[in-house]
Formats: C-alpha cells, sequence, structure tokens
C-alpha cells in the first residue's frame, strides 16, 4: 500500500469529503429528475384534460 506519511488524516478526509460531496450531489440530481418527470406527467394530463373539453 501506499506509504501516506505523516499527512495521512488530511489525506483521508479529502476523499471522505469529495465522495460525501459527489453523492450528495447525484442524489440532488436524481431527486431533482424525478420531481421534473412528475410536473411534466401532472402538465400533460392537465393538457389532455383541457384537449378533451
Amino acid at each position: 500500500m501506499i506509504d501516506l506519511g505523516q499527512h495521512w488524516e488530511f489525506i483521508t478526509a479529502a476523499y471522505a469529503g469529495t465522495i460525501v460531496i459527489i453523492g450528495g450531489l447525484i442524489g440532488w440530481t436524481v431527486f431533482s429528475a424525478r420531481a421534473a418527470r412528475a410536473r411534466v406527467a401532472m402538465l400533460e394530463a392537465a393538457r389532455q384534460a383541457r384537449r378533451q373539453q
């Protein structure tokens, strides 16, 4: 394994922080995409209802 020397705590914290931030961004993107998909479905349903009147 690579010898991290006396800075191993900083290096580990940097990697952990990066993983947490990227995971948060992925989660935010998934949540946002689901919300957008639900909004589009709602608007399309309203459009169809308006066309049938």
